[in-house]
């Protein structure tokens, strides 16, 4: 898999274009670079497949709308996972229960229903 190319296709299904694009980096460290720099860094290839060599995982893209695409990890294999902008839900509920369910995968409202 080439970086460049899984990025380029993946912004594209997004929504965006480069010039869409207000950060590359890492949130956490302040690691960054432009649009132009990212294409010379990421034009290798790599395998997405289990066990194989990485690509950093706190890389995140940031588009002007506030949407974003960071390296996501699911049983060995990697990609590019697209989030967007929280919006609050038009209903407000009250939590009467964070945890304690036997299921790991329970959702707040499955948690509170009960």
């Amino acid at each position: 898999m080439n970086l460049l190319i899984e990025t380029t296709e993946d912004i594209r299904e997004s929504g965006h274009t480069p010039d869409d694009i207000v950060f590359i980096g890492s949130e956490y460290s302040g690691h960054s670079c432009t649009w132009d720099e990212f294409q010379l860094l990421a034009n290798f290839e790599y395998d997405n497949g289990f066990g194989a060599q990485r690509i950093a995982s706190d890389l995140i893209i940031v588009f002007k709308d506030g949407t974003s695409m960071w390296r996501y990890e699911y049983d060995g294999s990697e990609s590019w996972y697209y989030s967007k902008p929280f919006s609050e839900p038009k209903v407000r509920k009250p939590i009467k229960i964070l945890g304690g369910s036997k299921f790991a995968w329970d959702t707040l409202q499955e948690m509170n229903k009960r």
